[in-house]
């Protein structure tokens, strides 16, 4: 049975997120993006085929190098999700200026 990944599970890691991050800058290679962290190359090569599985990276290759690059596309679903909490913490703050206001005035009378 073939586990099926989202890209929640993705970002829930902290190596995945920094991974995704160094990769906004441009396409870069395992043996590069493994520089930056504390681990060994294999470990980096699993959060890379996480990443490839729930399709925020893609791969190329380019002669004898294999290249990730971001999918900015995809990220999109990530921002479409946060935007319907994005809608209640704005109203619930437009609230929160309407109560200050109101008691502001109120103390100023």
């Amino acid at each position: 049975m073939e586990v099926r990944r989202d890209i929640f599970q993705a970002i829930a890691d902290p190596t995945r997120r920094a991974i995704i991050v160094l990769l906004t800058m441009g396409a870069m290679t395992p043996n590069a993006l493994a520089e930056h962290f504390d681990s060994s190359r294999q470990a980096v090569s699993k959060h890379l085929k996480v990443l490839t599985e729930c399709q925020i990276i893609n791969q190329q290759q380019q002669g004898r190098e294999i290249y990730y690059h971001l999918d900015i596309e995809k990220m999109k679903e990530i921002d479409q999700w946060i935007a319907q909490f994005r809608k209640i913490w704005e109203s619930r703050f437009e609230q929160l200026d309407h109560l200050l206001s109101n008691l502001k005035s109120n103390k100023t009378k």
